[in-house]
Formats: C-alpha cells, sequence, structure tokens
C-alpha cells in the first residue's frame, strides 16, 4: 500500500503510545494509526502513479479536529460539583466519619437537589431538549466512578422527548444562549456543557456553588449527629485535610476546565462560619428536608458534652463542667425540642452547637469570677498564697499567663499559613483555547521567577502539613510524652470561688455584670459590638478573644451568643419568680388563717 511505501523509512516510535505503525493523512502528514495522533513530519514525494487501483489510510476531519482541540468527553458543571462532593466525602471518612455518611446521608442529600433543581432524577429537566450527551466509546473505560448522574439524565431526556412533541425553535434558542454548538458535543465559551447557562442563569437559589458543598456537608454531618461541627469542618478545609481550594485538580483528564468553567469552580477564599451557616439552611428548606434526628444529651454536639470539649482545649478546670451544666439547665438551653433542628416550622433556624458551648463556658466564668478586671484578680491572688502550701487550686492569672504566649504563636502560625497559601492551581487555567499558549508561558516565566527569587533569598521549604486533630492546643503535665504547649489545669479545683454553705457550694461573688440585653430585629438592627467594645472589660474581651481564635468566628459573634444566653437566664429567672407553685401558696394562705384566728381567740 502506499502508506507502507512512503512510511517504511520512518521507524520512529508513537510520543504518544509508542507504537510503529503510521499512516498519512490527505494533507500528507504521519500520523499514527493506533492512537491517530498526527506530527509534523509529511510527505516529502507525492507519486499520482500510486493513486490508481489503491487504497490509502486516512482519518476523517472529525477526528482530526476534535484531536487537535483535545476536547475530551462531554460533561455538565453538576457532574463537576458530584466528583467534588464525594472526594469532601472521602476526606470525611478518612477523618473518622461514620462510614453510612457518604452512601447513606451525602448521596441521598445530593440526589434529592438534583431532582429539586430537576437537573437529574425527574420527567421534566431543566435542561432537557435535542442536546442529548454524546460519550465516546471509550469513555466506559476511563470515565471516573460515579452515581450514574448522566446516564440517569441522558434517559430523563428521552422520556421527556418522549412524552410530546419536540420544539426546534425553542431548542435552538436555548443553544445560542447557553453557548453550545449545534452538534452538542462541545461548548463554545467553556469545556462544560453548561457552563455558559450556568453562570448566566437567574435562578441563583437552584444553583450549587464551592461554598454549598461545605454547606451540604454540614447538613449531613449534622443529620448523622456526628461530633464535627461547622467550626471543625472550615478548620480542616483551611488546613487543606478537606478538598476545597483547588479542588477542580482533581477532575479527570477527559473533564476539561477552562472558559466559563473558572468562575464556578475556582476559589479564593475560605467562606466564613455565619455564611456557610446561612447557606446550609436555605439549602435545607430548599430540599424540604425533614426534622432532623434529636440532639439528646447522649450526642455530641448537646452543649454538655460539646463544653466539656471545649473546657478541654481551652485548658479550664474540668470541675467547671458542673457549673456549665447547671447554666444549661438554668437557661433551658439543654431542651430537646430547642436543639433539634427542623427546616419545616415557621421560625425554623439553623444553631450553631459550637458557639452555643463556648459562651456558656463564659457566662460560667462570668458567674464564678466576674471577669470585671478586678474580682479574678483577687481571687488569683488567694489562689497563689494557697498554692504556695502546695495546694491546686485554681488561679486565672497562672492561667492567663500559660495560655496567652501559645495563643500569640498559634495566631502568628495562622497568619503565616494563609500568607503562604496557594490559591492558583498547578495546572494553569486560561479562559479561552486561543489563550492557552499564552497562560502557559506566562506560568513557565513566574515559575522560573520563584525559584530564582527563592535560591537568592535562601527561604525555608515549605512546612508540612501537620496532620488532623480535634484539638488546637495540647496540654498536660511535664511528664508526659509529646510535644505539649503548656502544663494542663484541668485537674485544679475552684475553693477560692466557691464558699461552702452546710453541704451546698456558692459562688463567691453574688453580683453578675452584663451588657444591654436589648432584643433587636435582626432585620432592621445589625450588630452592636462595636459600640460596647470599648467599655468591656480587659479579661472578659481576652476570653472572647480565645474562643474566638478557637472557632475561627469573629468576636462579636461570640459576644452576641454570650448575650443571648444572659438573656435566656434572665427571662427564665423572671418567669420563675412570677409562677410560684401552688403548694407554696396554699402554705401561706394557712399561715394567714391561723394567725387571723389567733388574734380573734385572744380577744
Amino acid at each position: 500500500m502506499m502508506d507502507e511505501e512512503h512510511t517504511r523509512d520512518y521507524r520512529a516510535q508513537c510520543a504518544q503510545c509508542s507504537a510503529v505503525d503510521w499512516g498519512i493523512t490527505d494533507e500528507g502528514q504521519f500520523y499514527c494509526r493506533s492512537c491517530h495522533n498526527v506530527i509534523e513530519r509529511t510527505q516529502e514525494v507525492v507519486d499520482t502513479s500510486y493513486l490508481v487501483n489503491s487504497r490509502i489510510s486516512t482519518v476523517s476531519k472529525k477526528t482530526r479536529n476534535k484531536t487537535k482541540l483535545e476536547h475530551g468527553r462531554d460533561w455538565l458543571v453538576c457532574e463537576g460539583f458530584q466528583f467534588i462532593l464525594r472526594q469532601q466525602a472521602d476526606a470525611l471518612l478518612a477523618l473518622g466519619v461514620c462510614p453510612q455518611f457518604k452512601d447513606d446521608v451525602l448521596c441521598n442529600m445530593w440526589r434529592r437537589y438534583l431532582q429539586k433543581s430537576r437537573q437529574a432524577y425527574t420527567r421534566n429537566p431543566v435542561r432537557a431538549g435535542r442536546f442529548r450527551l454524546a460519550r465516546p466509546a471509550s469513555d466506559s473505560d476511563s470515565a471516573p466512578e460515579s452515581l450514574g448522574l448522566s446516564d440517569f439524565s441522558r434517559a430523563s431526556e428521552s422520556e421527556t422527548e418522549g412524552e410530546g412533541p419536540s420544539r426546534p425553535s425553542s431548542a435552538s434558542a436555548s443553544a445560542s444562549a447557553s453557548g453550545w454548538s449545534s452538534d452538542g458535543c462541545s461548548s463554545v465559551c467553556s469545556g462544560s456543557l453548561d457552563a455558559g447557562a450556568y453562570s448566566s442563569s437567574r435562578e441563583t437559589m437552584t444553583l450549587m456553588t464551592m461554598p454549598r458543598t461545605l454547606a451540604l456537608c454540614h447538613l449531613g454531618l449534622l443529620w448523622a449527629r456526628e461530633a464535627l461541627t461547622l467550626s471543625d469542618l472550615l478548620r480542616f478545609v483551611a488546613e487543606g485535610h478537606v478538598p476545597y481550594i483547588n479542588a477542580h485538580q482533581a477532575f479527570p483528564e477527559e473533564m476539561k476546565l477552562y472558559g466559563r468553567d473558572i468562575g464556578v469552580f475556582r476559589v479564593e477564599s475560605i467562606p466564613s462560619h455565619q455564611s456557610v451557616q446561612q447557606q446550609a439552611h436555605k439549602m435545607a428548606v430548599f430540599l424540604k428536608l425533614p426534622a432532623f434526628p434529636p440532639i439528646t444529651p447522649e450526642c455530641l454536639l448537646h452543649p454538655s458534652p460539646l463544653s466539656l470539649r471545649y473546657l478541654m482545649e481551652a485548658n479550664l478546670p474540668d470541675e467547671l463542667h458542673g457549673w456549665v451544666r447547671k447554666v444549661v439547665k438554668q437557661a433551658g438551653i439543654g431542651q430537646e425540642a430547642l436543639l433539634t433542628y427542623d427546616p419545616t416550622g415557621r421560625k425554623a433556624q439553623l444553631g450553631s452547637y459550637d458557639l452555643q458551648a463556648a459562651a456558656l463556658i463564659i457566662v460560667t466564668m462570668k458567674l464564678l469570677f466576674k471577669l470585671d478586671d478586678q474580682a479574678e484578680w483577687t481571687l488569683s491572688k488567694e489562689a497563689d498564697e494557697e498554692n504556695d502550701r502546695e495546694n491546686r487550686i485554681f488561679s486565672l492569672l497562672r492561667w492567663y499567663r500559660t495560655v496567652q504566649p501559645v495563643l500569640d504563636l498559634a495566631r502568628g502560625r495562622e497568619e503565616h499559613s494563609l500568607a503562604r497559601q496557594t490559591w492558583k492551581p498547578r495546572k494553569p487555567l486560561y479562559p479561552s483555547k486561543k489563550e492557552k499558549s499564552v497562560v502557559l508561558k506566562r506560568r513557565r516565566v513566574v515559575e522560573q521567577l520563584q525559584a530564582n527569587f527563592q535560591k537568592l533569598s535562601g527561604s525555608a521549604p515549605e512546612p508540612q502539613r501537620c496532620p488532623p486533630s480535634s484539638f488546637r492546643f495540647r496540654w498536660g503535665e511535664e511528664e508526659e510524652e509529646g510535644d505539649l504547649d503548656g502544663p494542663s489545669f484541668q485537674n485544679q479545683s475552684l475553693d477560692r470561688a466557691l464558699r461552702q454553705s452546710g453541704r451546698k457550694s456558692r459562688l463567691s461573688n453574688p453580683q453578675y455584670w452584663h451588657t444591654a440585653l436589648r432584643t433587636c430585629d435582626p432585620w432592621h438592627c445589625g450588630d452592636h459590638f462595636a459600640e460596647v467594645e470599648p467599655t468591656l472589660p480587659g479579661t472578659y474581651a481576652w476570653v472572647l478573644g480565645l474562643f474566638s481564635f478557637l472557632l475561627g468566628v469573629p468576636t462579636a459573634r461570640v459576644h452576641a451568643e454570650v448575650c443571648r444566653v444572659e438573656h435566656r437566664l434572665v427571662e427564665n429567672k423572671s418567669k420563675r419568680k412570677r409562677k410560684r407553685p401552688p403548694a407554696r401558696r396554699e402554705r401561706k394562705r394557712k399561715r394567714r388563717r391561723a394567725a387571723s384566728s389567733t388574734k380573734t381567740t385572744s380577744a
């Protein structure tokens, strides 16, 4: 054959598949018959006599164009988010979450979202029409394992077309609006099929985003009643243990990412605690989820066990936990109906269990030590005098001097890691395929300059990522092995903060101070922390900052939760005063009758 005549002397291996089986295209270029890779070598001599009764091996223009564009497989934006959610679920399973979380909880919530947003699992899909997903024959071997989303979408589209006649005019209009090509196999402005329509859609409430993947994971953890709070989830994201930053780098090679896909999947910051909590509540309402499993005292999200964990984190005495439980009982916060999340309720609100536990600890510390820059230091001096006699009494001054330098070091490490955070992915993203060469060249120049600068400056290599842990600090005795942040105060007593009255222990400071407990409308009234912050005692402000760092939330949110707990305490106390028990009233009536009868007899 003619190909063998002209390719006989060229025995080089193919750069793609290492095969030696060359053919010649219509344009005279060499191509590999095994993988259809076209190279720059061309045919030097063309003899027309060989064209008579000859059979020339060629490759069609469609295959050639597809090879040149490196299109990959056709995929939807929701498939990309599904891949990211699966990676996040696998990471949470590696952190110790129960095995049922991925398949029984998160997977069902994701399917419910696809059905509610009419992207799959419905007879009337939002993108139904004449644009079917065309899979190459090799996709079954190279495509990643998924939940069958693409197959279900194609089945839904075929069912929709079978129910009624199609409308070509509307289909062509949707094609021009979304940026799809007429053959349904590529998108002009993005690597995915629907990124153009996805980014321009007005239904922003139904569209999945990167922060909403964390909101969905938080809902799944809450449904499974895992001890992993929202602050823990965001901290693991910041430390890189849960995929979020540049999570699209783990996409398979056949899922090309460029153009408008960049705005959908690229993130340049970690969402805040409050924003993820709000997104989770909106997601639960949109999905119409039923009431979540109840938060019982045995659940680790209940204020009692969760406050014990934060007492250990803050290096506070374990004896403080008994008083925290009394505050929980007096404020009525431990009720199952109050803690259980029900999105279907009229005034449904997703609670912050971590913030609530921290606020309970701070209120208990104010009850015991007052935290007014006077009483706590007086109690600390008395405790230090007792400790000179080899007693183990908790001193707030010693505790402050132990925790303060460790807290400053941890804040410095966090700021340093945030400054070193690489937000740009290793694989460069380009807005269009025309600009691919320019973007790659700029990336090579930047990497070369960075390498030269590191050689000249002698900067230290990047620190290794620490293993995941539920605690930021590690406190213990000096004889314990391992890296400790300081001595532990957990086994010390609260004798100076308490007074023995018979068999009961009473507070040494009967007075309690608090800021104005005004109830504000969240729609018309904002945060008042900036107004009251200059007037707050220094010790109380420092304790707020400590728990603000532990939870990764602003100090204003911790103070607002403290005010909420104090408001419930005052409200419940006033209710108890107004409502006296009937037996008590009956005894008073009997005393009055007895007193009146005695006066009558004496008269």
